[in-house]
């Protein structure tokens, strides 16, 4: 959750790194803080609260030198406070540390007997000590470092500086992302690659077990164990401008009117429009024959938060393609079970950063079980993507806003993708069947195009009920998971109560909640469901709710029953919860700008959820 820069060169790290962390904003925090080495002298400065207060603190008094460390913190061992956020030191170490270092009472205690003393409540502060303690008049650093990872359990991403090494920076991952910048003359390292991008766009990723050495001309990298590693540097596609706002009051609302080029760019990226098929990424090397495929009996698809949504959506027609089980599973509860699996399962694993850690742990055990693994994520080289049997990328870029959009819409276009794929390597997806679906599906982003023009009237929409304490969000089949998908982008953003339901499950309970003025919103759309739909619209219009329809382009009838529509034009009713999603993003977002909100944000929330 938290952000970790570094910088090594010739330029004032302090600047450099204020730069950095204001790029990481977006994973969330509580505190900030840097370290910087000159003359032999190390300074700290650290700030509760948001990064404007530590720059003010840094601007009155900025700390030289040309080699340094910077954090933002998300509050794990000890509440938010100066006091806790980060760099920490002990003797001649300074660290700062994104991860949960889980043997953390055991070794603070023994440290304690051995007379150590603590000026914080966090696990980071241990490492600190463990390294000084490994320390000796012949013990290099690195090996100090190595031998004091090496008693961690739990995850972690750590730079350190030593006061007396004002030319060299040491890393380590385990667990927790870290990506190296390549520069002439210096070098950097980063939670995650917006911070980099000013700077180069040459970059290394960081493996799991593996440290690395930083100096101004040279990166080493070695396993925990001393090993060399050779590893070639990639290039990043991403321009600047890809992760700043481009003019939009919000990062969030820049990536909603992103999401045709996004959808675009993840779907031209894999479909073989000759073959009608889906290549790239080593996708299609998960199953080498049709006969292989055949034997997967059942597939299980794993995710969290909002790719939770876009798994369940996944399933109704990836059942219909592959005439297979698929199970929707939560990675938080799928890895404290004992689920089935084998090597006749095919687990798909759903993640916008790659770096989840409940779905992570889910796929190890997957794999450990002898089950096949293909994964949808976002973010090359992450680890999700390394440690699956196959990938299939979103190809969305950087999303700032922590609350997912663009990558939300492209993960259910990559299970498409999926469908395609596994359906037509198996059989039950003829070819002009699949051409017919392919070009449907290419036309997806065009659609979004058509909605997005509406953005004016969904916001008037939107106003009417910005002031509501509730909000009920009811659809059926595929449409159900864009219910929910909509009442959690509201509560998420806006902090209103929002729920989502199956309509069908109305008079189960939820129609109970429902009196004058309560606004609902449906998803009415002219398909299988449309019958039943109407009849649950008719329900709660009849207990005086205030109803927002996203109803099929010329339905004329639903504008009868309801005053407020958005209108979806007409696409396969696979597709369409694509389209429907969009509307709901921005009915959440014009409520909670309304209200006053910090909508990139939101309070309690962090983009990558890399601890449990």
């Amino acid at each position: 959750m938290c952000g970790i820069v570094g910088y090594i060169g010739q330029e004032q790290a302090a600047g450099i790194l204020l730069d950095g962390l204001s790029r990481l904003e977006y994973r969330g925090y509580d505190s900030a803080g840097i370290a910087v080495i000159s003359d032999g002298k190390l300074t700290i400065r650290r700030a509760q609260g948001k990064l404007s207060k530590l720059r003010e603190m840094i601007h009155s008094q900025s700390p030289e030198g040309k080699i340094g460390i910077g954090h933002t913190r998300w509050a794990t061992h000890g509440r938010p406070s100066e006091t806790n956020a980060h760099p920490h030191r002990y003797g001649k170490v300074t660290v700062v540390h994104n991860g949960i270092i889980e043997n953390f009472s055991e070794l603070r205690e023994a440290l304690i007997k051995k007379g150590h003393h603590f000026s914080s409540e966090t696990d980071t502060e241990i490492i600190a000590h463990l390294v000084d303690e490994e320390l000796g008049p012949k013990t290099p650093t690195l090996t100090a470092f190595r031998r004091a990872l090496h008693r961690l359990k739990g995850s972690f991403a750590v730079a350190l500086l030593h006061e007396f090494e004002p030319d060299t920076l040491y890393v380590a991952r385990s667990g927790s992302p870290l990506v190296l910048g390549l520069g002439e003359g210096e070098n950097f390292v980063a939670s995650d690659v917006p911070a980099l991008l000013p700077y180069t766009k040459r970059v290394l990723f960081l493996e799991d077990g593996e440290v690395a050495v930083l100096s101004r001309k040279n990166i080493e990298i070695e396993t925990l164990d001393g090993k060399k590693v050779q590893r070639e540097a990639k290039t990043i596609t991403w321009t600047l401008a890809m992760a700043e706002k481009a003019g939009y009051k919000h990062f969030m609302l820049k990536e909603i009117f992103e999401q045709p080029r996004a959808l675009a760019d993840t779907l031209r990226g894999h479909l073989d429009l000759v073959k009608s098929n889906v290549h790239g990424d080593g996708s299609g090397e998960i199953f080498k024959t049709k006969a292989d495929l055949e034997k997967i009996d059942k597939v299980y698809i794993v995710a969290c938060g909002t790719s939770w949504h876009a798994a369940l959506v996944g399933k109704y027609f990836l059942e219909s393609n592959l005439k297979t089980l698929v199970m929707v599973e939560q990675a938080s509860e799928f890895r404290y079970r004992d689920p089935i699996l084998d090597k006749n399962t095919l687990v798909i694993a759903i993640s916008q950063s790659g770096e989840t850690a409940d779905t992570l742990t889910a796929i190890r055990n997957a794999k450990a079980k002898g089950a096949k693994v293909l994964s949808i994520v976002n973010v090359v080289d992450s680890s999700i993507a390394r440690e699956s049997d196959g990938v299939l990328y979103t190809y969305t870029g950087p999303e700032i806003g922590v609350a997912a959009t663009k990558t939300f819409t492209a993960q259910i276009a990559a299970l498409h993708l999926v469908g395609l794929l596994l359906g037509r390597k198996k059989g039950s997806y003829k070819k002009d069947e699949a051409e017919k679906f392919l070009h449907e599906l290419l036309e997806v982003p065009g659609k979004i195009d058509e909605i997005l023009k509406q953005a004016e009237s969904i916001r008037e929409i939107a106003l009417k009920y910005a002031h509501s304490e509730d909000c009920l969000f009811i659809g059926r089949g595929p449409q159900f998971p864009i219910a929910l998908e909509g009442a959690l982008k509201l509560k998420e953003i806006s902090y209103l109560h929002a729920e989502g339901y199956p309509a069908g499950e109305l008079k189960h309970g939820p129609i109970a909640l429902i009196d004058q003025g309560s606004p609902v919103v449906a998803i009415a759309l002219q398909d299988d469901y449309y019958e039943k739909m109407m009849s649950n619209i008719q329900e709660v219009l009849s207990r005086q709710a205030s109803v927002v329809v996203l109803a099929t382009e010329g339905d004329r009838k639903i504008s009868s029953l309801a005053a407020d529509v958005i209108y979806l034009p007409r696409m396969h009713p696979f597709l369409t919860p694509i389209l429907a999603a969009v509307p709901m993003q921005l009915i959440a977002y014009y409520i909670a700008d309304h209200r006053g909100h910090d909508v990139d944000q939101p309070r309690n929330l962090a983009k990558s959820v890399t601890v449990e």
